[in-house]
C-alpha cells in the first residue's frame, strides 16, 4: 500500500469515526477500531501529514482530529462506487410513494421519504412545465353558467381553474375534444401556440366558451411551478447539537428563502449524478457549515427538475448519496408512468 494510499484510508477512518461518534478522533482509537495494518506511530505520522495538507484540523480543546470541508471533499471524491440500497430500502421507498394520487401529493411524500431515510433537512423542486407534455384537457360543468377547466399534464401535474360561461351538455364535449386535439402529446410551448391557432379555428356557435377556456389554459401553461420547492424535516437541524444560534438560526433563516434554496439545487441538473457541495463550497455564508447533497430528477435523457438535502458537514456521506439517488430515479419513475 503507498503512502497516499494508506494516508486516504486513515482519512476515511476519520472520517467515518467523527461522523459517527461527533467528536475528535485521536491516533490512538484509530488503531483501536480499524485494522490499518501500520504502527500507532506510523498512524500519528500519517495523521500529522494530513493536517498539514489541510484535510484534518485539531480542535483547540481536543487531543483528537476532525476533517475539514477538503477532508470531506476528498473522501466524497475518493468514494468509488456509491453502494445501491438494500432490496428491503427500495421497496421502502416503492410503497411510501406508490399511494400518491397527485403530482403535490407525490413531492410531499418525496420531502417527508428524504428527510426521514436521511435525518436532514430535505428540499424538493417542483418539475418545469417546459419538460412536460400536455396529458388530458377535462371541462366539467357545475352548473349551467360555470364550469371547471382542468389541465393534466405528464408530470403528474393537475391544475384547474373555474371559468363563468354559459354553456350546454353538447357545447363541452364538442370543445373538449377540439382543446384535446389541439394540446394532448405537445410540449407547454407547443400546446400553447396549438390553441392560440385554434382561437382562429373556433366554429361560431363555440366562440365565447371556447375563447374563455384557451384563455384560461394559455394562463396554466404559461404559470411554471419550478419557481416552488418543498421543504421538510426542519426538525433534523437539533443534531448540531448546542450550536443553535451560531449555526442553526442562520441556516433555518437561509432555508426559509425560496430563491436560496433553488440556487443551490441549480447547479444538480443530471439525473446520473449526484451533486456534492461540501461547507465552503456553499454560495451562502449562513449555510457553510452545511452541506448540500443533490439530484436532477426526470427521465434518463431529460432531467426536469431537482431534489437534495442539507446537513451538517459530518453527515454520513455514502448512505446520503445512495439514498438521494435512488429517491430521485424512484420520483423520475413514479412521474413519467403516471
Amino acid at each position: 500500500m503507498s503512502v497516499d494510499e494508506r494516508k486516504l484510508q486513515v482519512l476515511r477512518a476519520i472520517v467515518t469515526d467523527y461522523v459517527s461518534s461527533q467528536e475528535p478522533v485521536g491516533s490512538k482509537a484509530l488503531v483501536e477500531r480499524h485494522n490499518l495494518g501500520v504502527s500507532p506511530a506510523t498512524v500519528r505520522n500519517d495523521m500529522a501529514a494530513l493536517e498539514e495538507e489541510g484535510y484534518i484540523t485539531q480542535p483547540h480543546t481536543s487531543a483528537g482530529r476532525i476533517p475539514t470541508d477538503k477532508g470531506y471533499r476528498l473522501f466524497v471524491d475518493r468514494l468509488g462506487s456509491v453502494k445501491p440500497l438494500s432490496l428491503a430500502e427500495q421497496r421502502a421507498i416503492h410503497t411510501f410513494l406508490s399511494g400518491a394520487v397527485d403530482l403535490d401529493d407525490i413531492l410531499h411524500r418525496t420531502v417527508r421519504l428524504l428527510a426521514q431515510v436521511t435525518q436532514q433537512v430535505a428540499i424538493v423542486q417542483y418539475p418545469t412545465l417546459s419538460h412536460s407534455e400536455v396529458r388530458h384537457v377535462e371541462l366539467v360543468s357545475l352548473s349551467s353558467q360555470r364550469l371547471l377547466v382542468i389541465l393534466i399534464t405528464s408530470t403528474g401535474r393537475i391544475e384547474q381553474r373555474v371559468v363563468e360561461n354559459e354553456h350546454t351538455d353538447d357545447e363541452l364535449t364538442r370543445l373538449r375534444s377540439l382543446l384535446n386535439a389541439a394540446a394532448v402529446g405537445h410540449s407547454s410551448a407547443q400546446a400553447a401556440a396549438r390553441l392560440g391557432g385554434l382561437l382562429t379555428e373556433l366554429p361560431e356557435a363555440l366562440s365565447p366558451l371556447g375563447r374563455s377556456c384557451i384563455a384560461t389554459l394559455l394562463d396554466m401553461l404559461g404559470n411554471d411551478a419550478s419557481s416552488r420547492v418543498v421543504v421538510g424535516g426542519m426538525p433534523n437541524l437539533t443534531r448540531f447539537g448546542d450550536e443553535f444560534e451560531t449555526t442553526v438560526r442562520p441556516v433555518l433563516e437561509a432555508l426559509e428563502e425560496q430563491v436560496v434554496l433553488l440556487k443551490l439545487l441549480g447547479e444538480a441538473t443530471s439525473t446520473d449524478v449526484v451533486t456534492v457541495r461540501i461547507g465552503r463550497e456553499n454560495p451562502y455564508a449562513e449555510l457553510r457549515s452545511t452541506s448540500l447533497v443533490a439530484s436532477g430528477y426526470g427521465t434518463a435523457a431529460d432531467s426536469w427538475a431537482t431534489l437534495g438535502i442539507v446537513g451538517p458537514t459530518r453527515m454520513d456521506y455514502p448512505s446520503t448519496i445512495a439514498s438521494v439517488r435512488a429517491v430521485a430515479r424512484y420520483v423520475g419513475r413514479f412521474l413519467a408512468e403516471g
